[in-house]
């Protein structure tokens, strides 16, 4: 795999895993900031069913070149076994030829979180939403086409071990995760509770990929945690957006209030979002009642839904805040840091964030396939974007390797520093 070191393809973020390889309160299906939301219609039984049922726009596109196509196939691809009897089910299963043929049609959307689920990859995903599963507490995605590590949580075993976001996964179990999609990925990093996985990771600024071995266990991410630095400044570190968020954060926006601190920073780095509801709240808490947090356009016309504070907030006279964000800070966590620097009430310091401003719908195409599709985009107050290119920070510092090694948290350094000094 690209000679043991990943090959460039660009910066573009091309897809992100929806499921964390950890076991938390919250159902898998509304991590990583997408709900999924199965549809109520039953899915269809076969093969069959697939190829023959067409939508209006459908019966406009000939379809012959594709039979044409499985045809030659049939008649004339030798595959890589030295006998009939000893070719893989790969080269003899219609069923696999059909479903990466779904998979090619779905990617040329060129939307990345636009995914066809085979049998292997839904089983998965099925026992994701379940979480019967031990992980290793890695946010799991596809960066630049290539298996990456989009944050490792606090109190896993990946953060023990000192995996970094951003850290390239070149192989799982001596496994190689080329052209690998996440719902792969994540059947070889997940397993038995106890047992252990070995990562092959390469880290921009070491010279040489490396080994790290894990032990899966179940995780339990705290959502919330709060600490007063030097200088009376009110620190909120903010996990994940969970059903436990609204009253875990007003307990702490009312410790904030009480401490007479006028210097708050909430800490989103890492956080791979949660509930939608849960970041309109907490946007709540520092904006006028009624207004505009979050733009959605839904559906192929984009109707605009538009979500408004639910609660008038505290009073913010005086008050500096920064947010702290990363490549981790993905979803949620993006709604809330956007709308809050929009209103001018927030500084954002760190890194840029992930891009990660989309719902995705999980779909039956038969009883044993999925596809999750994309239904509806995310825009901050005034229109932007969240997707792709995420939120560049206001004050960007990048953490170097000999930061990371010394465990020197320059990010917060220099949050404390903007709000002691002004700049």
């Amino acid at each position: 795999m690209w000679n043991g070191k990943p090959r460039p393809v660009g910066r573009q973020i091309l897809e992100r895993a929806l499921i964390l390889l950890l076991v938390v309160g919250l159902p898998a299906a509304f991590l990583a900031g997408a709900y999924l939301t199965p549809l109520s219609q039953e899915a269809s039984a076969g093969i069959s069913c697939v190829l023959n049922t067409q939508s209006a726009a459908a019966r406009d596109v000939d379809f012959a070149p594709f039979w044409r196509a499985w045809q030659i196939i049939d008649q004339k691809y030798v595959g890589t076994a030295t006998t009939t009897a000893t070719s893989s089910n790969s080269e003899t299963d219609p069923n696999a030829r059909l479903w990466g043929a779904i998979s090619g049609m779905v990617d040329s959307l060129g939307d990345p979180y636009t995914v066809f689920l085979p049998p292997t990859e839904k089983k998965v995903f099925d026992a994701d939403i379940k979480g019967s599963f031990g992980g290793v507490g890695i946010e799991l995605g596809v960066r630049d086409r290539i298996l990456t590590a989009i944050s490792a949580l606090e109190g896993t075993p990946a953060k023990r071990a000192g995996v970094q976001p951003g850290d390239k996964i070149l192989k799982v179990d001596g496994v190689s995760t080329e052209r690998m999609i996440s719902e792969r990925a994540v059947t070889l990093i997940r397993g038995e509770v106890g047992t252990s996985v070995v990562l092959t990771l390469y880290r921009e600024g070491v010279t040489e990929p490396f080994d790290v071995k894990l032990t899966r266990a179940i995780i339990e991410v705290p959502t919330l945690e709060t600490k007063t630095l030097p200088g009376n400044i009110f620190v909120i570190s903010l996990y994940n957006f969970s059903g436990k968020s609204d009253a875990l954060f007003k307990d702490a926006v009312k410790k904030f209030t009480a401490s007479g601190s006028a210097k708050l920073i909430i800490d989103l780095r890492g956080n791979p979002g949660g509930y939608l509801d849960a970041a309109v709240d907490v946007s709540s808490w520092f904006l006028p009642a009624g207004k505009v947090v979050l733009r959605e356009q839904i559906g192929p016309q984009r109707q605009e839904q538009i979500y408004r504070t639910t609660h008038a907030g505290i009073s913010m006279r005086g008050v500096r805040m920064v947010i702290l964000i990363d490549e981790g800070s993905a979803s949620a966590s993006e709604i809330v840091a956007g709308a809050l620097r929009e209103y001018g009430v927030a500084t954002l310091v760190g890194e840029r964030s992930f891009g990660k401003g989309s719902v995705q719908e999980l779909a039956p195409v038969t009883k044993e396939t999925s596809l999750k599709v994309t239904i509806a985009r995310w825009l901050t107050p005034l229109g932007n974007s969240i997707s792709k290119e995420g939120l560049t920070p206001d004050i960007t510092i990048i953490p170097t390797p000999e930061d990371i090694k010394a465990r020197r948290d320059v990010q917060m350094e220099r949050a404390v520093s903007f709000l002691l000094n002004g700049r």
